[in-house]
């Protein structure tokens, strides 16, 4: 199987560190967003969305979103819960993730790690702020009370939120305040088969 991604972009990243947990053989290909190379006919005969990453099967099928995808390649697996009250909660912080995490961290990562903070940004960036320490604030209040995200096992939600949560300083966020959040990136990285995300 293929996987269409670019090496910075932390929803790539997560696809890459669960392949590598559950040694998934696939081949990588690079995509610079910055060239605009999701935008190519070519790429938009993939996905018409114009994102990555993207996972391609061997019989040619297309899989995109990124958590859409970690829930395929996790099934059946330590990754993925069975208990139906336990994929929920995958699910929960996923969702969480999308929607109240991603739009502050990640976007405001993107405008100073890739675009270094252009003048006509700005204002978007600091905005960013405060809805992004909002969700750090959940975070540590859920891995005061567990190890991991849902509970006591490390799951596909932890990886969703470890994405961009472990890289929140290249969008100006500080996790000196957040010693859960810090231990839990901690507990992460010393796993075993642990990829880390590739520098520039």
């Amino acid at each position: 199987m293929k996987i269409y991604g670019d090496h910075q972009s932390g929803n790539c990243y997560k696809i890459q560190l669960l392949t590598s947990l559950l040694n998934i053989p696939y081949e990588w290909i690079e995509i610079n967003i910055k060239n605009r190379e999701t935008q190519t006919e070519s790429f938009l005969q993939l996905n018409p969305n114009g994102k990555i990453p993207i996972l391609v099967l061997d019989d040619g099928r297309v899989i995109s979103e990124s958590n859409a995808i970690l829930h395929f390649l996790a099934e059946g697996s330590h990754l993925l819960p069975n208990d139906p009250f336990l994929k929920a909660m995958v699910l929960q912080w996923q969702f969480f993730e999308q929607y109240s995490h991603e739009p502050y961290i990640a976007v405001a990562r993107f405008i100073q790690h890739y675009l270094s903070i252009p003048e006509e940004r700005r204002l978007e960036y600091e905005s960013k702020q405060l809805g992004g320490h909002k969700a750090l604030k959940v975070l540590e209040f859920q891995l005061q009370k567990s190890p991991f995200l849902v509970g006591d096992y490390f799951t596909i939600a932890d990886i969703s939120l470890f994405a961009y949560t472990h890289v929140a300083h290249q969008g100006g966020f500080d996790l000196t305040s957040y010693p859960n959040i810090r231990r839990w990136i901690n507990r992460i990285q010393t796993m075993d088969s642990f990829q880390p995300m590739k520098a520039d």
